[in-house]
């Protein structure tokens, strides 16, 4: 697994062995940034189940200004960790190690909003609509902000979830991309 694209392009990822995490292959990390832009000229990204952080630091390689990772497994952490800092970026990348509705709700104090969220979670605890219903009630969402959510084939995303707008849904082998775009009232 590597950067596919950006400022960090070509290095390569470490991912956690065994089954704990399932990474993203390249080729869908590739398709999902290219969906979306595949550039960004600014902003901050918020990956809820960041595995190995590959989605994260692939979107901070395109251009996003700083990123939130947030992952409740220690071994998972400390991958992303080396992953961070094989950047030489570290002051860009904010490390969270929780449960992601834990970190909905220490992210209110923060006064942050964010251009991107990535919601690749374990397919067994998908919860993606109550994520996304609590990001938006509690102001986290900027304007024009974009939410690319990874999920098992047979999952079937809404088409709209609170001010998100599904924009495109395309399938990957087992998995299934789904892109929302944040309506602004």
């Amino acid at each position: 697994m590597r950067v596919v694209a950006g400022e960090f392009g070509g290095r390569k990822l470490k991912t956690l062995p065994g089954k704990t995490t399932r990474p993203t292959t390249d080729k869908v990390k590739g398709a999902m940034f290219n969906m979306t832009g595949p550039y960004f000229s600014s902003g901050n990204v918020l990956d809820l189940f960041a595995g190995s952080g590959s989605l994260a630091i692939e979107a901070v390689s395109r251009g996003m200004d700083q990123a939130f990772l947030v992952e409740k497994n220690f071994r998972a952490m400390a991958i992303i960790k080396e992953n961070v800092a094989m950047t030489k970026e570290e002051a860009s990348f904010h490390l969270m190690q929780m449960p992601a509705n834990k970190a909905i709700q220490q992210l209110i104090d923060k006064d942050i909003t964010f251009d991107l969220i990535l919601l690749d979670p374990p397919y067994a605890e998908q919860e993606i609509i109550k994520q996304l219903t609590a990001l938006a009630q509690a102001g986290l969402v900027a304007p024009e902000a974009i939410v690319i959510c990874e999920t098992d084939k047979d999952i079937e995303l809404p088409e709209r979830i609170e001010q998100f707008i599904q924009r495109k849904r395309q399938l990957y082998g087992l998995s299934a991309v789904t892109i929302y775009d944040w309506e602004a009232e």
